[in-house]
């Protein structure tokens, strides 16, 4: 019974907290925190629903519905190229908005961040399943440490929970989740720091 419950709860924050759910999250904080102009800060809501959220939930849905993808949690580390690639090539046309309509360099480093992170992790996928959840969790949140401070760290919490839900249910090893949150967080950080310091 116990056993069972914390299953269903591992797999409700696996649920919750798909990568894209960060990308909504973070980039609606970014527009009305960096973004004073209300025409680019409904661009940047747009652009994070449709490129950044729903694109990737219906690319989901539809690789699962194809038969593309085993299970709902993409346990077959050589079916994931696909949605990666893909992925990525929705981001790139999202970003090429964000340039057009000249977004704040915070939002937009973070979006290039994305189209970087995609194309890691998809290289790393070939060689090991490097935790797809814990990485997309640990990117924006390491935007988050850069651009609001380090009080950010309050939601450090939040990515050991969902590591521990991806262990728990045996869609990953505690490598796989811990590489996946450093890799994120260390990567995100590093390109956040020289795009907006650089541009």
């Amino acid at each position: 019974m116990v056993n069972s419950f914390y299953y269903h709860l591992a797999r409700i924050i696996s649920i919750l907290f798909v990568p894209p759910s960060f990308t909504i999250i973070l980039f609606t904080y970014f527009a009305f925190a960096f973004e004073s102009d209300l025409t680019k800060r409904v661009i940047l809501l747009i652009v994070a629903f449709t490129f950044g959220f729903a694109f990737h939930i219906i690319l989901f849905l539809y690789l699962r519905k194809k038969g593309k993808l085993a299970d709902s949690d993409a346990s077959v580390k050589e079916e994931r190229t696909l949605p990666y690639l893909i992925s990525t090539l929705i981001y790139v046309f999202g970003f090429a908005i964000l340039l057009l309509y000249e977004i704040n360099i915070i939002s937009t480093a973070l979006w290039f961040c994305y189209i970087s992170n995609t194309i890691l992790i998809m290289l790393i996928n070939k060689i090991w399943k490097i935790s797809a959840h814990t990485m997309g969790a640990s990117g924006p949140f390491a935007a988050l440490c850069f651009a609001a401070g380090w009080q950010s760290l309050l939601f450090l919490p939040l990515i050991v929970l969902i590591g521990w839900g991806r262990i728990f249910r045996k869609v990953h090893t505690l490598a796989q989740v811990t590489a996946g949150a450093l890799v994120g967080f260390i990567s995100t950080y590093l390109q956040m720091y020289f795009i907006v310091n650089l541009f």
